[in-house]
């Protein structure tokens, strides 16, 4: 690895160090709020309300929300950012990561929730031990039309260039690339919308950790493999639809759970 890439990814973890034995840490992905699902974003700020508040710190790796077209186009009476600030402000330090949904969550919005927006992958310290984070889609390498847009929307250029363009043309575009991934999604297997094996240890390698967690997939679990014959774990988080994923971990202790969603959830 590049030695100023290195140094850039040192100075993230140093920035970033916990201790689960004093308060608990949460991971969240994949909650793909919207309108149309009160019921989840009831169950998130509530979680916000509730259980979240005993963590010293909240990671949400993506997919936060179902679409984000920018910070500007923020619904007026949105319950979200408030709620993250309310979490914030009482102690536990909340972090977003950009997801293939809402990758153009910005600063402004950060703001709003008294959020810290992260890279990805973004290499943190759990007990003194390097905890690789991301999203997750950058890891399913077999699917190369998805991977040839995500390099296209992830580029600062077309990010500019959609950002410029009025609310209503980009509600339209997103509207359509929802209709379009949804067609491309039907004709593609399960195996190539996961993450490659290989590409999985190469980046554990690259970054040299055993520990990675991720979401993307929707496929909540806890996986064993070697890495130069280390063992290692990747932690899969699993979405917000009808129960909703987290990950607590507490003394030391890696534990995935989840909660009903749902009008009394």
């Amino acid at each position: 690895m590049h030695a100023a890439a290195m140094l850039a990814i040192l100075g993230v973890m140093d920035s970033i160090r916990l201790d689960s034995h004093s308060r608990p840490i949460y991971f969240l992905a994949d909650l793909h709020l919207d309108e149309k699902r009160p019921e989840a974003i009831a169950a998130f700020i509530q979680f916000l309300a509730g259980p979240a508040r005993e963590a010293s710190a909240l990671f949400i790796l993506g997919d936060l929300f179902e679409a984000w077209i920018g910070d500007d186009a923020r619904p007026e009476h949105d319950p979200v950012a408030p709620a993250l600030a309310r979490l914030s402000q009482q102690g536990t330090a909340v972090y977003l990561m950009h997801g293939n949904r809402d990758f153009l969550l910005g600063e402004r919005f950060a703001t709003a929730a008294s959020a810290e927006l992260i890279e990805e992958p973004c290499l943190i310290s759990i007990d003194s031990e390097p905890v690789l984070l991301e999203h997750g889609d950058a890891l399913c390498v077999d699917d190369l039309a998805y991977q040839a847009f995500r390099q296209q929307v992830r580029d600062p250029a077309w990010q500019a260039e959609f950002l410029s363009l009025p609310i209503e043309a980009r509600i339209r575009q997103a509207q359509d690339a929802r209709v379009k991934s949804g067609e491309a999604m039907a004709g593609k297997t399960s195996e190539i919308m996961d993450v490659n094996a290989e590409a999985v240890v190469e980046r554990l390698r690259a970054y040299d950790v055993r520990r990675l967690i991720h979401g993307h997939t929707h496929r909540p679990a806890v996986h064993t493999l070697m890495v130069d014959g280390e063992p290692a774990t990747r932690i899969v988080l699993g979405d917000w639809f009808e129960q909703a994923s987290i990950l607590r971990v507490s003394n030391g202790d890696y534990s995935l759970r989840t909660i009903n969603l749902g009008p009394t959830a």
